[in-house]
């Protein structure tokens, strides 16, 4: 017998799929953009030259979402980016694109009723609440 509660139902296919606020994604990206600041604060001037937190961002994207689904902001405000198709893992290609698509801010700023952004819409992601850790 096999537990088909525990098989997580792709959002694409989930007509109760609610997307997490804006206020939470917000919240993500700015705890990202000021680990980005720090982490690029080591090997360069963030306040003369903008691209080196711009490519910390990308690069963050890319490792956090293709193999964690969180990136540090996304997992303190407790959502997780997915595959829209099939609710798995985006994958380092996809999550270094969203993080190339992001960048470009304009985007972002585009969404339909699921609050996919054009970022989240060429890149097959959609951003979901994230389930609590179980208690022990």
């Amino acid at each position: 017998m096999t537990d088909t509660a525990a098989v997580p139902v792709p959002p694409a296919t989930d007509p109760t799929f609610t997307p997490p606020s804006l206020g939470r994604r917000f919240g993500a990206l700015v705890i990202d953009w000021v680990l980005c600041l720090l982490i690029a604060n080591i090997f360069a001037d963030p306040v003369r030259d903008g691209w080196p937190p711009v490519l910390v961002l990308i690069l963050e994207y890319g490792f956090f979402l293709g193999l964690f689904a969180q990136t540090p902001g996304m997992y303190v405000t407790r959502i997780r980016c997915l595959s829209w198709a099939d609710g798995g893992r985006i994958g380092l290609f996809r999550g270094l694109l969203r993080g190339v698509l992001l960048a470009l801010v304009v985007p972002a700023l585009i969404m339909d009723g699921h609050r996919r952004g054009l970022h989240d819409r060429l890149t097959g992601s959609v951003i979901a609440d994230a389930p609590r850790p179980a208690r022990r």
